[in-house]
């Protein structure tokens, strides 16, 4: 690792901090790991010796540097957001005073509105897979957990058979950081997987045990890459013109229940997003509803 000593320890300090207080995946964590180790190399050829001697021009120093080796605004955002989570540590270990990154705003990125399907695609795309198939069942119950309950893809492939509660209607998942939470899901998903565990599961494993619930026909759980070129090439069958990811059906998943009348911290809990901050990017859709009946109710709108 290319840093000074001090800056050295102290990144593995704050990563040790990540892994047994946050309690962070070891993806995120790595993701960190990499923005503090580029601006670690920044230091050393800025000579800045210790983490005390980081001042908020050397930080407008890092994000000028950043933007002339091409970086787009979104990525250089990044990066601050990972040297926030950094310097904030240090000041509240008190290694060092002032937390330079106070004063430096986040580049403009403009606000990113997630695709969002129809209710008419999505009906398309859970139509697409051949339940004629082991595969087909198993694709089809996928595509009905995911929109019905909202999951991200790795929670999805990685759910075990026991994370099912049929009877009451609900799925127990670990998101980010290993947080549990339990989410309701509808009669159609439950219904498709019923389907698949019943017909299609034991053919996948042929006499062979596993723990999770979806599985391949080598016996394991699928891969993240193998499920996004699986989604897109349905909705490419589905004859969709946008790009179908997991996360468009989970985007979907939020927008339609907020459409609904759903309350925002109750989609919140269902999304598993620690800040309803994070949650508030799915309203665009519900908010254009509102303009839209105020202007055809409203008598003078």
């Amino acid at each position: 690792m290319d840093c000074n000593p001090d800056y050295r320890q102290r990144m593995e300090q704050y990563q040790t901090f990540l892994v047994v207080e946050k309690g962070l995946s070891e993806k995120t964590i790595n993701a960190y790991r990499r923005d503090l180790i580029e601006f670690g190399r920044f230091l050393k050829k800025q000579k800045a010796s210790t983490v005390s001697g980081i001042d908020t021009g050397l930080i407008l120093s890092y994000l000028i540097h950043l933007r002339a080796r091409g970086l787009s605004a979104r990525s250089r955002a990044r990066h601050l957001v990972s040297l926030r989570g950094f310097f904030k540590f240090l000041t509240h270990e008190k290694i060092i005073e002032n937390n330079p990154t106070l004063q430096v705003d986040l580049p403009k990125t403009g606000m990113h509105l997630p695709d969002v399907l129809t209710v008419a695609d999505v009906e398309a795309l859970m139509a697409t897979p051949d339940l004629g198939r082991p595969e087909g069942l198993r694709d089809a119950a996928m595509l009905e957990l995911l929109y019905g309950a909202g999951l991200r893809v790795s929670e999805l492939i990685l759910l075990e058979m026991t994370g099912v509660n049929q009877e009451a209607g609900f799925v127990r998942v670990f998101g980010k950081g290993a947080r549990e939470r339990v989410v309701p899901v509808g009669r159609v998903a439950l219904a498709a997987i019923r389907k698949y565990v019943d017909q299609s599961r034991p053919l996948l494993l042929k006499n062979r045990s596993s723990a999770y619930l979806f599985v391949t026909r080598r016996g394991g759980p699928m891969t993240r890459q193998s499920f996004w070129h699986l989604i897109g090439r349905y909705g490419r069958l589905a004859g969709l013109n946008k790009k179908v990811t997991p996360h468009s059906l989970r985007h979907s998943f939020a927008t339609h229940l907020l459409e609904g009348g759903a309350d925002l911290r109750a989609v919140q809990m269902m999304l598993g997003h620690a800040d309803i901050a994070t949650t508030q990017i799915y309203t665009h859709v519900a908010q254009r509803q509102l303009v839209e009946a105020h202007k055809k109710y409203h008598p003078r709108g």
